[in-house]
C-alpha cells in the first residue's frame, strides 16, 4: 500500500490530488472515499492507498488516513 499526501481536494467535486512519496502527483475522485467510507480531505493530510491506473493515468484508491494534521 502506498502513502502520500493530500495536496488538494474540493469538497463541491469531490475530488482533488495528492502528492506520492516520491513527489509523484495522482488523481483522487468521490468513488476512492465513497469505498473508504470517508466524506472529506484536507490540506496536509497523510493517506495510504491502492494504486491504479486508468487509461495511461495514476489514481488513488482504497482511500485510508494516516495522520490527521
Amino acid at each position: 500500500m502506498a502513502q502520500g499526501t493530500i495536496k488538494e481536494f474540493d469538497d463541491a467535486s469531490r475530488s482533488g490530488s495528492l502528492l506520492m512519496e516520491d513527489r509523484t502527483e495522482v488523481g483522487i475522485d468521490a468513488t476512492s472515499l465513497e469505498g473508504a467510507g470517508l466524506r472529506t480531505l484536507r490540506l496536509g493530510q497523510r493517506v495510504a492507498f491502492d494504486l491504479a491506473d486508468e487509461a495511461g493515468v495514476k489514481v488513488a484508491r482504497s482511500i485510508r488516513l494516516v495522520t490527521i494534521p
